[in-house]
């Protein structure tokens, strides 16, 4: 073990146990605030996915037999522990993520609620009793645990998105094999290592990662997983369905990407608009699939309103680490520098106008100056899920264009409408084809359902409509003599 590595070396955890790779291949994690090095991880080949797979069959064997009080001693067995070791959860985000650490704050508070939320629903889902119209039976509906869930995290939030996968999975009766992000995969390893100190149920959980051919084909093509459930791309999403339906029937839980429209109209409170617009394109670099993508202003404010997101962005502190108390921390790799700035240069090209950013910060870190850019509705760069700290601004005059504009898109994830008309706000719920729509501000929390429509996404994550995809119902009849 390298000792110059600030977290060491991390093990696969599978089978409730830390283990090296079978081959003993380790994989880099790079801060990308510093592009250094801070830990190594066991980097997963096929023998140890299959192992993973057998694992995690025999945990949901115990686990989805084990009655549900002690199965929720057993998850507040875990929450505590994680409680126990904030510190070192939420420095491990700064540092794979190059996260600000109030940024680091939500991610942990996510998978915290996640497994408190849940552990109280589930003790909801009692028999539900079906009327027999002929009175000849008695129908009830049981809900039992479904199987073998396998989850595929994206990089962004790497324990919010854990823990979304996480808490239902356990209540439920699951058991799940984690693959977190390459780019984000310490806090998982992490995670494995508090499991083992608790002796968690060996099989229940499981953490591994490695190449696509090698982890994510293999888990996919199984019979053994029952639900394919995902935070990412629609690309990949595609694919994994793809993969999975070869052998067997899956259910499938996938929030994809989004191109959020985000709506101002003249009778906006300006302020509230600006404050909301520049936080959610700040917070997390942008790097939200919420964050919205698109602005559409109507034209007799698109000034104002140019004006003070260039204000915000101005003012954004650019950095890393505590005590420096950043308001935007860098992009996650090389890659996503490059693939900002050519969403940028594209939009300038298609008639854009840059009010303010548009470069890559020189120097040590993936950063990226916060950018607006003034455009035409007919850009084509509009079709574009950014995933960066970039405004494209453009100007719309009646309802009827913008919810053309907003809805004209594959995707379907998140929306905000700002208008002090409640008639606005009532046409444009109705009219928005997306799973969210956030009028005059934002909300998320565990027990609000999140979920996209079109290619945004199938199933729902948060709330207790998540329960469904780990649970099946079974009807139970019986004949009157």
């Amino acid at each position: 073990m390298n000792p110059m590595l600030k977290y060491g070396h991390k093990k696969l955890y599978i089978d409730g146990k830390l283990s090296e790779a079978a081959d003993q291949k380790k994989f880099e994690v790079i801060c990308p605030a510093t592009e250094e090095p801070i830990a190594t991880i066991a980097w997963a080949n096929q023998v140890d996915t299959q192992r993973a797979l057998i694992a995690a069959q025999e945990g949901f064997e115990f686990w989805s037999q084990l009655p549900l009080q002690e199965r929720l001693d057993w998850i507040d067995k875990l929450r505590n522990k994680l409680i126990e070791n904030e510190e070192l959860l939420r420095s491990s985000i700064m540092y794979e993520m190059g996260k600000i650490w109030e940024g680091s704050g939500e991610d942990f508070t996510s998978i915290i609620n996640s497994l408190q939320y849940y552990s109280e629903e589930i003790k909801k889902r009692n028999d539900i009793a079906i009327d027999d119209k002929e009175g000849t039976h008695v129908h009830h509906l049981k809900q039992q645990p479904l199987g073998v869930a396998v989850a595929f995290l994206a990089y962004n939030f790497p324990l919010l998105n854990l823990g979304f996968k996480l808490g239902p999975a356990l209540a439920a009766g699951c058991s799940i094999i984690l693959k977190p992000s390459e780019f984000s995969p310490l806090s998982a390893y992490i995670i494995g290592e508090l499991c083992q100190e608790i002796n968690f149920p060996k099989g229940v959980i499981n953490i591994i990662c490695g190449d696509v051919k090698e982890v994510g084909i293999p888990l996919c093509e199984s019979k053994i997983p029952r639900l394919v459930t995902m935070i990412g791309s629609t690309e990949t999403a595609q694919k994994l369905i793809q993969q999975s339906s070869k052998t067997s029937i899956k259910r499938y839980s996938m929030e994809c990407g989004g191109n959020a429209p985000f709506i101002v109209f003249e009778d906006a409170n300006m302020d509230l608009a600006v404050n909301t617009g520049a936080a959610l394109k700040i917070g997390n670099s942008g790097q939200i699939c919420v964050a919205p993508n698109r602005f559409f202003v109507q034209e007799s404010v698109i000034n104002d309103f140019c004006d003070g997101m260039v204000t915000k962005f101005k003012n954004a502190k650019i950095g890393f680490g505590r005590e420096n108390k950043p308001d935007m921390g860098p992009l996650t790799n090389e890659a996503s520098v490059e693939k900002v700035h050519s969403i940028i240069i594209k939009a300038i090209t298609q008639g854009g106008e840059l009010l303010f950013g548009g470069r890559p910060i020189e120097g040590t870190g993936f950063y990226f100056e916060p950018t607006v850019i003034k455009l035409d509705n007919r850009a084509e760069v509009l079709n574009h899920e950014i995933f960066g700290p970039v405004a494209l601004i453009v100007p719309f005059k009646t309802k009827e264009e913008a919810i053309a504009l907003a809805n004209n898109t594959d995707a379907g994830l998140a929306s905000y409408v700002f208008s002090e008309n409640k008639e606005t706000l009532n046409y444009f719920a109705d009219k928005l084809e997306f799973g969210e729509v956030q009028l005059n501000g934002v909300k998320y929390d565990i027990y609000l359902p999140h979920g996209g429509v079109k290619n945004s996404g199938i199933g729902v994550d948060c709330s207790t409509y998540a329960l469904d995809d780990y649970l099946i119902k079974k009807r139970v009849s019986l004949a009157l003599q």
